[in-house]
């Protein structure tokens, strides 16, 4: 079993970054949808997973459904989702999923000027909460 892995969008790419001794299934600008499509038939146990999903979802994605489908393929000690620093909707959706399985929410700290993405600070503190 691997001891970490990293799924997602843009920030997973960075976390990735933070956390170079994790496998990383990860592309910049990917939607939930999109990630699924790629990386869903993958084996998807580790001890560690860290998730980063649904910035980059827009109204024709069924987020709800798309992270319901990813979370239940997932076999892990511990489960880290990071929360998206924009909308809302999806941001409840996130919430929903990880407490409905006991999973672990991160905060983006060191949020920056985007709005959207860490700061390096951000991902290394990353690094540290997931380790």
């Amino acid at each position: 079993m691997l001891e970490c892995l990293i799924l997602g969008d843009s920030i997973a790419v960075g976390t990735h970054m933070a956390r170079p001794e994790c496998v990383a299934y990860a592309k910049g600008g990917w939607n939930s949808w999109q990630w699924n499509k790629e990386y869903l038939d993958e084996d998807l146990s580790a001890k560690t997973v860290i998730i980063s999903l649904g910035s980059n979802d827009h109204q024709g994605v069924h987020t709800r459904q798309e992270l319901y489908k990813l979370r239940g393929k997932i076999k892990a000690d511990k489960v880290y989702w990071i929360m998206p620093a924009i909308k809302p909707e999806v941001q409840n959706i996130v919430e929903e999923v990880a407490n409905m399985n006991g999973d672990f929410i991160i905060t983006i700290p060191y949020l920056s000027t985007d709005g959207i993405h860490p700061t390096g600070n951000g991902y290394k503190k990353i690094a540290q909460i997931t380790k």
